[in-house]
């Protein structure tokens, strides 16, 4: 099912499903160690006539967010007994503590009596092996703890009144037929045993009288913590400063956060800018504070491989990472750069992906080949994006001359392995896909080893390195020349994907499938996008790739097998993705020579939008059938790639303005160029 409604401050992320059931909790990283582990925490509301939970079909919800934060905004409806409830979360920017506001509404005249239950499941450090919950009788809460894992949960009713639960359940569940003390709440009695081990959960209630047609307020937090005393101070201050301030100062922070955007939203319409806020807020949700920027952060997915997308991959983070710098977040995304410096190994390159600490990832790279000989288990475009995207950091922060540790430790050595990680004929030497699926010579690498050699020897021209800015120019230059010549196809009069080494006739075979990812040829640079080839290449690719049915949209490529729904490939060539739609959008708006071209790029902005969540939450990709997200949800590179669109939608507004007005446009806007700029 898919996530909804992700909250987080960089060390604490809550996910939602798409039913506002609590599902993933991680700490103290973003996206390692869910201590819910994909399990449902139920929240419900007795009251004398029935009970409900949040899930409830009879209960009417609408999903969103607070205005232009990471508080959510959810206002539900039980018409047959007369309750609404509003609800709002937010993860504290300042404390580890999650907060809920919860308002109901007795649409009765009568007074009523309405219990509330919040219930959590855990599985601390990602497994309910060796769990314990206690009731803690000073804090008057539960308490649930592994190791250097603590976590409490806690309530208030409103009105300035002393926290605490009015009863509690704590028990054992996965064992012995026991489902959980969750049950034990449909009764309106919960059982208070105080203490459980091994695999537990824990319920609390907070009861209020509701006065007739009248509301009363009620308020839960968790707290995560890595031991006892972590628990017992931040406790200690949220009931000092009463967690409506927690959920105020979070709501206000997330309004200042955006006002440091740099663009120039009026050209917008209002829904477009909304959207472009809420991925700035997405994206910034699935970045720790450490530096890694998540892939994506649904477990969900673990169903399907029994592996998830929570992970640092640097493709993506430098792709993600250009678009927060071309807003002005540059305090955020220098994390991101040391993160990947500290990852680099002594041969120069970066790994397939990293855990947000800093780790290796899972992978399934191998390290010998066909004939098993050693190979390199790398995406080399991993490698060259992150110089390419510090380039684009240093200058549009203007911090150059700063750049000087990230110059000789990051820049150099990537730059060097670049260098000799080529053929005689200039082609970088093979490695995986950006797709992971295919080991060769792929235009998207070539292209992105291009930028990144040509950023090294703009570092080399900074810092008066002018033998090394010669040569990796030249080498550069190089890889331009024999992409142009080996990977042009003569007889189809477009690039192609993929060059593949057949070892018998030791020879490259070229990969003719059309590719959504082949626009790297002009948007990292190696070709200008009015190029004739550039040309032929997109129309192919628009023209193939395109989802023949109602829901429309560009599949990756042809034949996709990931997640495939039907065979009918004339139709469908795949499910459509949001980054490849968008891509396509990238090259209208590069192409258009005036402010009236732009339009059919916004129509596929706005295809964007119309096949996210209500939420605003995009997926990875959505069914050609349906326009039901599938895969994980949210995916950070959805959402960055629609904020880059967008940023180069205005720049390109502002250019053709300017233009029209008979102005040199001398802002700071012509900064913010194309990654191919």
């Amino acid at each position: 099912m898919a996530r909804d409604l992700p909250i987080g401050n960089g060390n604490v992320l809550v996910n939602f499903d798409t039913h506002y059931n609590l599902r993933d909790m991680y700490f103290p990283y973003v996206g390692q160690e869910n201590q819910a582990l994909d399990h449902l925490s139920h929240f419900g509301v007795w009251t004398a006539e029935d009970f409900f939970w949040i899930d409830n079909p009879e209960l009417k919800r609408e999903a969103g967010y607070l205005n232009e934060s990471l508080v959510t905004n959810v206002k539900c409806m039980h018409d047959r007994l007369g309750l609404g409830l509003l609800i709002r979360d937010g993860v504290d920017v300042q404390e580890d503590v999650f907060v809920r506001k919860v308002v109901v509404e007795n649409r009765r005249n009568e007074e009523r009596t309405v219990k509330l239950y919040f219930h959590l499941d855990l599985h601390l450090y990602g497994n309910g092996v060796g769990d314990t919950v206690y009731y803690d009788p000073e804090l008057k809460s539960l308490v649930f703890y592994k190791g250097h894992r603590y976590l409490s949960l806690s309530c208030s009713a409103g009105g300035g009144k002393e926290a605490g639960v009015s009863s509690f359940a704590i028990g054992q569940k996965e064992m012995n037929h026991l489902q959980g003390t969750w049950k034990d709440a449909e009764d309106g009695k919960l059982g208070r045993h105080p203490i459980a081990q091994g695999s537990v959960d824990g319920t609390i209630e907070l009861e209020l009288r509701i006065p007739g047609s009248g509301t009363a307020e009620a308020w839960f937090w968790i707290v995560f913590g890595k031991n006892a005393a972590d628990i017992q101070r931040v406790e200690k201050e949220v009931r000092k400063v009463h967690p409506h301030t927690l959920l105020q100062r979070t709501y206000n922070h997330w309004l200042q956060w955006l006002a440091m955007d740099r663009h120039d939203l009026k050209l917008l319409e209002p829904d477009v800018a909304l959207f472009y806020k809420r991925s700035l807020l997405i994206v910034r949700a699935n970045t720790d504070n450490r530096g890694a920027i998540i892939a994506a952060n649904d477990s969900d997915i673990m169903k399907f491989n029994k592996d998830t997308y929570s992970y640092m991959w640097p493709r993506d983070g430098a792709l993600i990472t250009h678009a927060l710098d071309r807003s002005g977040y540059h305090a955020l995304t220098k994390r991101f750069f040391q993160f990947c410096k500290k990852g680099l190994t002594s041969e120069g390159y970066l790994l397939h992906k990293y855990n947000p600490d800093g780790s290796p990832g899972s992978s399934w790279h191998p390290w010998i080949d066909v004939r098993g000989e050693k190979q390199l288990p790398i995406q080399e475009d991993e490698t060259a994006l992150v110089i390419y995207a510090l380039w684009h950091h240093h200058k549009l922060a203007r911090t150059l001359d700063e750049a000087r540790d990230d110059y000789d430790h990051l820049v150099l050595p990537a730059a060097d392995f670049m260098s000799k990680y080529q053929d005689a004929s200039g082609l970088p030497l093979p490695s995986y896909d950006l797709w992971e699926e295919r080991y060769g010579v792929h235009l998207f690498t070539v292209a992105s080893v291009y930028a990144g050699l040509l950023a090294a020897a703009n570092f080399a021209d900074y810092f008066q390195d002018k033998a090394r800015a010669v040569y990796y120019r030249d080498q550069a230059e190089k890889v331009k020349l024999a992409a142009e010549k080996y990977m042009y196809s003569e007889s189809e009069k477009r690039f192609v994907r993929s060059l593949y080494w057949n070892y018998d006739k030791m020879t490259y075979e070229p990969d003719l499938t059309l590719d959504a990812s082949m626009y790297a040829v002009f948007d990292f640079g190696l070709l200008p996008a009015s190029d004739s080839r550039v040309a032929a290449t997109m129309k192919a690719i628009r023209e193939k790739l395109w989802i023949q049915t109602t829901v429309g949209g560009l599949g990756r490529y042809s034949n996709d097998y990931y997640h495939q729904v039907t065979k009918d490939i004339s139709r469908v060539p795949g499910n459509p993705w949001f980054i490849c739609t968008l891509w396509y959008a990238e090259y209208l708006i590069a192409t258009a020579a005036g402010e009236q071209d732009l339009a059919p790029a916004m129509e596929l902005i706005r295809w964007t939008m119309s096949h996210a969540l209500p939420s605003g939450i995009l997926a990875e990709q959505v069914h050609p059938f349906t326009g039901e997200p599938m895969s994980v949800s949210p995916l950070t590179w959805s959402h960055a790639t629609f904020v880059k669109v967008v940023q180069e939608y205005l720049a390109k507004v502002k250019l053709f303005r300017h233009q029209k007005h008979g102005r040199e446009d001398q802002s700071d806007e012509k900064l913010l160029e194309p990654m191919g700029g």
